[in-house]
């Protein structure tokens, strides 16, 4: 009788903790007044979809601060200054959210998307550059016939959060609705944990991690920056309630689907990073990003990242390919250059189907401007050499050389400095930020200067066909 009483007092402390940490939210996803089935409805945690007519309804934990949507394919979602209202804040006594979303006006099957990366913000001086910017996307997307939306992989300012209802103004005029990630900065630093360093960013831009459809393609961004609790101290790390959340998410994908996935501190920059694990680099590569990788192999998968300011394009596997998207900022918007010499710029993306095709466009040049071209005295640590450094490439890309029209030769790949970025930037005196100097990049090519030679003709041919020249004289 004992152990009976003592059975039925633990069902009732358990009855009641379970009440007083969960809830369950309730609600509707309706269009034109019309409920929509199969729509993923999430608190982060758990999951469910709705009913025939439209309603949902999910157990939530009490500490699970928003609840949201994953957009559907052929939908938007009301959009305030560019950002998309797929979710909702939990409020205290209301247990029912109800969402609208709104028919495309044409089949999103075929669309494209903007990506941008480390806009970096620091002070309102520099509003007008980034208005620039998207002035410049919005005459991109003018060019297409097709849906756009945008993409930022985080970094949107520098330290000063009261910014982002500015930010989002400005970019509101490239005509987009922009989904995006936050960055380190955009992390609510000095506070005592990492659990409480995105409350901010959660009141303008809503869920660190979500998901949404566009076509046949599914998005997910995710949020890989830890604060460890110091000052401005933070390591790429994507942690365990994101990665339970991520593989339900995923259940609701068939495999073979496109699948991307945003996120700001990349997972890699190079082949040697994806091999060797260094503590030196735990702030610039995403530490368990393995586990990311695993999850993703049922599916043909692109990573879109930032947080180096330059380009790296690296393809994993035949189905993984990772971005590193360089800063529409350039150098902190000290100069039009990245620091590796790529100008500043965007990604454009066009999606077909599952098919997907991409290329990087500089907002202060054409869309076919690619390369840059160095040979001469000026440039002794290329003595005797032709150099192009062609920023979006990767190794399916072909870069040749031909002399005087005469036969094209492949150029080599190398690793170096970019003179221009190295000229640009060889002092920082005068400049806001004391962290501005030239890095290394692997997207040069070199080849040996015949004796004699006048002109030179570089032609980089890229992942699909595309073929980008450009001459220089030599004398």
């Amino acid at each position: 009788m004992k152990r009976f009483l003592l059975l039925m007092v633990a069902l009732v402390i358990t009855v009641n903790v379970w009440a007083a940490e969960k809830r369950v939210l309730k609600g509707k996803v309706t269009c034109d007044g019309k409920g929509i089935a199969e729509v993923v409805v999430t608190d982060g945690e758990h999951f469910t979809t709705t009913d025939t007519k439209g309603r949902y309804c999910l157990p939530s934990a009490s500490d699970n601060p928003l609840v949201y949507i994953t957009v559907p394919a052929g939908y938007n979602v009301e959009s305030k200054n560019s950002v998309p209202q797929f979710w909702q804040k939990i409020t205290e006594g209301n247990d029912t959210y109800n969402f609208t979303l709104q028919k495309k006006e044409q089949d999103d099957t075929h669309h494209g998307f903007i990506v941008i990366a480390d806009p970096q913000i620091w002070h309102k001086k520099e509003f007008p550059a980034l208005a620039d910017g998207a002035r410049n996307i919005r005459e991109t997307v003018e060019g297409y016939d097709i849906p756009f939306h945008g993409i930022c992989c985080g970094d949107v300012i520098s330290y000063d959060h009261t910014f982002y209802p500015q930010y989002n103004a400005t970019m509101a005029a490239s005509g987009l609705d922009f989904y995006s990630t936050p960055g380190n900065h955009d992390m609510t630093l000095y506070s005592r944990t990492h659990e409480t360093s995105t409350r901010l960013w959660e009141e303008t831009f809503g869920p660190t991690y979500y998901s949404f459809n566009v076509g046949d393609v599914h998005y997910v961004v995710l949020n890989d920056n830890f604060y460890i609790g110091r000052d401005w101290f933070y390591i790429g790390y994507i942690d365990e309630k994101q990665y339970a959340w991520l593989e339900k998410d995923l259940s609701y994908v068939p495999e073979g689907k496109t699948v991307f996935v945003v996120l700001h501190i990349p997972t890699t920059c190079d082949e040697k990073d994806r091999k060797t694990f260094s503590y030196d680099n735990i702030a610039g590569v995403t530490t368990n990003a393995k586990a990311l990788y695993k999850m993703l192999e049922p599916y043909n998968a692109h990573i879109l990242s930032g947080h180096t300011h330059t380009t790296f394009n690296q393809i994993i596997s035949d189905k993984l390919y990772e971005h590193v998207i360089p800063a529409l900022s350039g150098a902190w918007w000290q100069g039009p250059l990245c620091t590796d010499g790529t100008p500043r710029g965007y990604g454009v993306f066009e999606i077909d189907g599952g098919e997907v095709n991409w290329y990087y466009k500089s907002t202060d040049y054409p869309a076919d401007y690619q390369m840059t071209l160095y040979a001469g005295a000026e440039y002794p640590q290329f003595e005797g050499a032709l150099v192009a450094n062609v920023w979006a490439s990767d190794t399916k890309w072909v870069v040749e050389a031909s002399f005087d029209g005469g036969k094209a030769k492949a150029m080599e790949q190398f690793m170096t400095y970019d003179p221009a970025a190295q000229t640009m930037y060889a002092s920082n005196e005068g400049m806001d930020h004391s962290y501005v100097y030239p890095t290394p990049a692997d997207h040069f090519y070199r080849i040996a200067i015949p004796e004699g030679a006048n002109k030179a003709t570089v032609t980089a041919t890229d992942s699909f066909g595309r073929r980008y020249i450009q001459e220089i004289n030599l004398k």
